[in-house]
């Protein structure tokens, strides 16, 4: 299991302030648990793992995430939405956290670009 470090933009840490969730991401058979506390990302664990605990998942196979990740998204890949309307992208557990911050999810998984990758 290797632990990441991204730095976020002190905006965005504002922007999540009453958000504490861990969250799951699954590109294909990789996937990477996000711990946020007050907005700011406490840490982020490479798996596999057995058994993890997680409020919601965001589960896309690895060409989704390569063309959302693109510096110019194919349409239908600009957006997180924009994919799980599309059905490129999957949402399970919790959607509340997901929902209720979606601004600020959206942002976060653009910082995370080279972590993801």
């Amino acid at each position: 299991m290797q632990k990441l470090t991204v730095k976020l933009d002190e905006w965005l840490v504002y922007r999540g302030r009453f958000l504490n969730v861990t969250f799951m991401v699954q590109s294909g058979e990789r996937e990477w648990l996000v711990r946020i506390h007050d907005g700011d990302i406490q840490e982020i664990r490479q798996g596999p793992f057995v058994m993890p605990r997680w409020s919601f998942r965001l589960v896309a196979n690895e060409d989704a995430w390569k063309k959302y990740y693109a510096d110019v998204p194919t349409p239908g890949y600009h957006d997180l939405m924009a994919m799980i309307k599309f059905k490129y992208l999957r949402i399970e557990g919790d959607q509340h956290p997901f929902m209720s911050h979606l601004l600020y999810f959206k942002e976060l998984m653009k910082s995370l670009k080279e972590v993801l990758q």
